[in-house]
């Protein structure tokens, strides 16, 4: 039998270190961790759900793909029920900006350097950006993907201490780079959504030159294209 992993979660399991005990919060059918103990790259994962439903139909996949010795199931609100001696690698996926910063606000453990945070935002992307910027994380990396026609990034974080404020270019942007077509896609992507919503703010009255410098420098620094800022 062989489990398949979508763009997202395929992304996120690249990043999950050879040897890692591995939490998967909001684990839905435990795709992740199940996938990743067949693999051989963990050697223990907690798959974790607040839903009782879900977490049962990870549980039949755990026993399916014969992982009960490495993957275990929990009914838990975020990391609520998780000892920081159980996780080394924590993956926060499918979930809005301001869940997963709820989640993590409420870990304080996370703020250990030897562990990594791998976040797949859904939405408000920026608001998690800033979020880490002024709780000491440091973003290593983002990988963008896309699935059903969407684009996403994938965060990957590491606790450093060092809380500070960024501009608004880089919570729009965090370290992604249009090293490829996928990249440029999902800044595009970005841009699209700016001028939307600098066009319903302009609409309402509100000052938009603040949004238009952003946008600017956006399609300046990464060449995404010709777009009209409004200027």
């Amino acid at each position: 039998m062989k489990i398949s992993l979508d763009g997202r979660l395929s992304v996120c399991a690249s990043l999950v270190r050879k040897g890692a005990r591995l939490v998967d919060v909001g684990t839905d059918h435990a795709y992740l961790p199940v996938w990743l103990a067949v693999n051989g790259i963990i050697t223990s994962a907690v798959a974790c759900d607040i839903r009782e439903k879900p977490l049962l139909a990870g549980i039949e996949n755990i026993k399916k793909y014969g992982c009960e010795d490495i993957v275990s199931a929990r009914l838990s609100d975020g990391l609520d029920n998780i000892m920081p001696d159980e996780a080394d690698d924590i993956v926060i996926a499918g979930m809005g900006a301001e869940l997963i910063t709820a989640i993590i606000g409420r870990a304080d453990w996370l703020k250990d350097p030897s562990k990594r945070l791998i976040l797949q935002p859904m939405t408000r992307v920026h608001m998690l950006r800033e979020f880490l910027c002024r709780n000491g994380f440091k973003i290593i990396s983002e990988t963008p993907c896309s699935q059903s026609g969407k684009n996403y990034s994938v965060i990957y974080v590491q606790y450093s201490g060092e809380c500070r404020e960024r501009s608004l270019f880089y919570y729009y942007t965090g370290e992604l780079r249009p090293q490829d077509e996928l990249s440029a896609v999902y800044i595009r992507s970005i841009v699209s959504d700016l001028c939307k919503k600098r066009d319903g703010l302009a609409a309402a009255g509100a000052d938009v030159s603040q949004m238009n410098d952003v946008i600017d420098k956006i399609i300046k620094v990464y060449g995404v294209g010709n777009h009209d800022t409004g200027n």
